[in-house]
Formats: structure tokens, C-alpha cells, sequence
């Protein structure tokens, strides 16, 4: 892997957008680590949040812009296109990232109810984001060759693979 994409790679881990969980995930009373430090709170938790949110996006872009290289014309096709996708994206994030903090609220008391409610609300997350990605196949097809597409849709792969291993090292797992 080249310099460049290991460096945009790091740049996503580093962009995690729950920094609340760290706090969550504790063992025998210690705090995680990287929970050394008070979480911010309320509105200053919610400006962080949204500094790092913003920090991933353009990451993501350039990612996909150094990986995919497109030709003017097909850069022209692509990129408002890509905004478009990116935008209903965003809702779907917003709603993992609702998720992850109601979860870091609620644990470790969480109730049997409220873990079927999170659980119930992540997969219809999921799904909508299957049928986002679904809903953009024949435009990506329309704008870029199957062969870019193909690649485009291995790099969303990707660095959503990045960003859940992250998370899996960050978010505690539901005691029984």
C-alpha cells in the first residue's frame, strides 16, 4: 500500500466519529484507554463531533479521488454525483451515530427493551444503507465505467471496513 493511502487510511481511524464511547468502555471500574481525559459536554461534545464528521468527509473524498482517477470528463459525471450520494449518506450516519451515543448512554444498565430497540433501529440502518448504495448503482453506471464502479464501490468497502474496526476496538460489548 502506497504512502499516500496508508496516510489517508490512518486519517479515518483517527476521525472516529463517537469520541463518547472511549468513556463507555471501561473493565473493573478502569477507563478505556484514551479515557484518561473528561468528555466534553453538550455543546462542545457536539462541536468536536461535528469538527471530526467533517475531517472524515474530506478524507473520504480525497480517498476516493487519489484511488479512483478519473478522467475530467469522468470526474465531471462523478463528483456531483458522488455529493448527492454522499448527502443521503449522511442521514443514514447521523442515525449510527444517534445509535452508538444512545448506547454509550445506556451502558452498562441497559435493558433487555431498550438493547431490542437499538439492535431493531442498527439493522433498519443497515438496510437503508444497502439500498442507498443499491439506489446509486445505475447512476455510478451511467457516469463511469463498470470497471471504475466496481472500484468505487470496493473503496466504500473499504473504508467502511476501516471505520467498523475501530469501532469494534472502542465499543464495549453488551454484558449479560
Amino acid at each position: 500500500m502506497s504512502a499516500t493511502r496508508t496516510a489517508l487510511l490512518v486519517s479515518f481511524l483517527i476521525a472516529l466519529p463517537a469520541p463518547s464511547l472511549h468513556a463507555a468502555d471501561t473493565k473493573h471500574g478502569q477507563p478505556a484507554a484514551g479515557a484518561r481525559h473528561a468528555q466534553p459536554s453538550g455543546t462542545a461534545q457536539q462541536a468536536e463531533l461535528d469538527i471530526l464528521r467533517d475531517t472524515l468527509r474530506a478524507n473520504k473524498r480525497a480517498f476516493v479521488a487519489v484511488n479512483l482517477k478519473l478522467t475530467d470528463e469522468e470526474a465531471g459525471r462523478f463528483w456531483p454525483l458522488y455529493d448527492r450520494y454522499e448527502g443521503e449518506q449522511r442521514a443514514i450516519n447521523d442515525r449510527f451515530v444517534k445509535l452508538l451515543d444512545e448506547y454509550s448512554n445506556s451502558f452498562p444498565n441497559l435493558s433487555d427493551d431498550r438493547a431490542s430497540a437499538l439492535i431493531t433501529d442498527y439493522l433498519a440502518a443497515e438496510t437503508d444503507r444497502a439500498q442507498l448504495r443499491q439506489k446509486y448503482l445505475p447512476e455510478f453506471s451511467k457516469a463511469l465505467p463498470g470497471r471504475k464502479v466496481a472500484r468505487f464501490y470496493q473503496l466504500e468497502n473499504k473504508i467502511e471496513a476501516v471505520l467498523r474496526y475501530d469501532l469494534a476496538a472502542h465499543v464495549p460489548v453488551v454484558e449479560q
